[in-house]
């Protein structure tokens, strides 16, 4: 074990403190981490925790989203600078309120990759791995439902609800650069390999693959397959993800990127130099008006009471 990875593990010791990964964090990250998942398994551990310090290795919303669940305990992220989703940032609070006015019967799914100030005006939260439960939990005929319009696209073909994206083209950068082309051209190299999709990609991509799942989806289609070969569409550190929960289980995949620039950039600004400071000098703390985490909150724990 190396020696920055040693003063991690002691400083969680001496102060009660949790790590939380994404899917998407380096490969170090994640082998530090108490815990590794995508948005949903995330949001449940986080309302699990007793740490008194949460560590949130990820992006801007998922450490607020763990303070919305925890606002009695210490949030903190390892970095501050260049670590916003872009597409959570596509949908401010304001573009809801207009949406509202304009569509006063409709009730507002966001997802989770949302600041919290939208999130407290939304009915219900939702991830991409129980979007299509939430929005049909909801006594309602039309949904706002933002901000990934190809997330928006997957849910109308799983609900008899009219689906209404906000914004009108919300999307996931790195999930946009999946064409059918690269689909076409993995398929002819790896004529034998199951293709497995995000619902963040476009409906054509989508609609050429063999399962469309979320992160954790992916993750648990791939260790219960009989089959040895699987074309990855999402971030590429989901692979590392993959392979190191394989290592545990000693089987052998052969797990292939859709593309090898599918690289989410503010997911990468963390560095184990970063969390070694983070818990050292207890920084970057995230800090909500109690008002948006009541009311943010609210829509969190309506999703979270949707069977899985």
């Amino acid at each position: 074990m190396s020696d920055i990875v040693q003063r991690i593990n002691q400083l969680k010791e001496e102060k009660n403190a949790v790590i939380l990964a994404h899917n998407y964090q380096r490969e170090e990250i994640q082998r530090i981490a108490d815990f590794v998942g995508d948005s949903l398994e995330l949001c449940i551990k986080a309302k699990e925790t007793d740490a008194d310090i949460i560590v949130f290795c990820g992006v801007d919303f998922m450490a607020e989203t763990a303070k919305i669940l925890n606002s009695d305990k210490k949030v903190l992220i390892p970095e501050i600078k260049d670590i916003e989703c872009p597409m959570a940032h596509q949908l401010p609070a304001e573009v809801v309120r207009r949406a509202k006015e304009e569509h006063p019967d409709a009730m507002v799914v966001v997802y989770v990759n949302t600041l919290a100030e939208t999130k407290a005006l939304a009915d219900a939260t939702c991830t991409s791995a129980n979007a299509d439960r939430v929005v049909n939990s909801l006594d309602c005929d039309k949904v706002l439902f933002g901000p990934d319009r190809n997330l928006a696209y997957f849910v109308s073909k799983r609900t008899n609800k009219e689906i209404i994206p906000i914004p009108e083209d919300g999307h996931c950068y790195v999930h946009k650069k999946f064409t059918v082309e690269d689909v076409k051209r993995v398929r002819r190299e790896y004529p034998n390999a199951e293709l497995l999709v995000h619902p963040e990609c476009d409906p054509e991509v989508q609609d050429l693959a063999d399962y469309v799942l979320s992160t954790g989806g992916m993750i648990r289609h791939v260790l219960n397959s009989d089959k040895k070969e699987f074309i990855i569409g999402t971030e590429c550190e989901l692979i590392t993800r993959i392979k190191l929960e394989l290592e545990k289980t000693g089987e052998e995949k052969v797990l292939i990127p859709l593309r090898k620039d599918a690289i989410c950039d503010p997911m990468k600004r963390i560095t184990l130099e970063k969390v070694e400071r983070c818990l050292r000098e207890e920084k970057y703390e995230i800090t909500l008006d109690e008002e948006i985490i009541k009311k943010a909150r609210i829509a969190i724990e309506r999703m979270l009471s949707v069977k899985i």
